[in-house]
């Protein structure tokens, strides 16, 4: 009797043991397909960001994951020197409280890219709730004149900004239509010259063929059409000029576009009295 009930009891006590082990691997089991879950939304999340589709990510998709934390709270923008900060405040912060995955980086881009200042830019994310705006600035490198008009040109001529005549940075000034796309071309010239250089004031683009210099001694100097013949009759005035001290004397004008000579053009006063001289003879 006693043994039949020691066996029942022994039954007894094994049956929740195997119930506990039931239980524990259901639990594992959940736990895993949690993971796995989150581990499968992880994946879909890195390849969202990845792809950097958001046109073509679901507008639910990404809501879903801006619920998540990934919602854009704030930007920082990097690399801004000369160019004013406001414009690109305007464009970015249109993108605060959209889910990262709906910001198209892309346009913002191309939005930043319309500005003269900027010459390149990079937008990022920076998980979960940043955008990272990257300017790289245009570097002034002349002042251009045109019709009343002065704006601060880089290398390669393209507008950075409007200026204002009294404050004028400390740079070559180009005069004329299409000056601006001349600036390279106007350097090599120059660099030519190192003794003229200094004492260059302005150059004006005359018909939309050759140079006219202006010193800051107030004479002008006329040069030929093609590169090749004013950086010859440069060179050559500039040696003369070293030798025999042609600027600062008073003249107005040294014409150089016919080879091998040079026109000069008197003050207007010494012109004056030359013609009212008497005549010999």
């Amino acid at each position: 009797m006693s043994a039949a009930r020691a066996a029942r009891g022994r039954g007894a006590r094994a049956k929740p043991r195997a119930g506990s082990r039931n239980g524990a691997q259901a639990r594992a089991s959940r736990l895993a397909g949690l993971a796995f879950g989150a581990f499968l939304l992880a994946i879909a999340v890195g390849v969202i960001f990845a792809l950097d589709l958001p046109a073509k990510a679901s507008g639910a998709a990404g809501e879903a994951v801006g619920q998540a934390g990934f919602r854009v709270r704030g930007y920082e923008i990097t690399g801004l020197n000369r160019m004013a900060r406001k414009p690109i405040d305007e464009i970015v912060s249109a993108e605060v409280g959209r889910a990262q995955p709906m910001v198209d980086v892309q346009a913002v881009r191309e939005k930043l890219l319309r500005f003269g200042w900027v010459k390149d830019a990079r937008v990022s994310r920076r998980l979960p709730d940043i955008l990272v705006i990257d300017i790289v600035e245009r570097q002034p490198a002349a002042l251009w004149q045109d019709r009343q008009r002065l704006t601060l040109i880089d290398a390669d001529g393209v507008v950075l900004d409007r200026v204002r005549v009294d404050q004028m940075p400390d740079l070559p000034l180009l005069i004329g239509p299409g000056a601006n796309t001349r600036t390279k071309q106007l350097q090599r010239l120059i660099d030519a010259v190192p003794t003229l250089k200094p004492q260059l004031a302005s150059a004006t683009w005359v018909g939309q063929r050759r140079w006219d210099l202006s010193f800051q001694t107030g004479e002008t100097v006329a040069l030929p059409e093609s590169d090749a013949a004013a950086t010859r009759a440069l060179v050559k005035f500039a040696n003369m000029d070293k030798s025999a001290g042609l600027l600062g004397r008073g003249l107005k004008r040294f014409d150089l576009r016919d080879p091998g000579k040079m026109t000069v053009r008197l003050p207007q006063a010494v012109e004056s009295q030359a013609s009212q001289a008497p005549s010999v003879g």
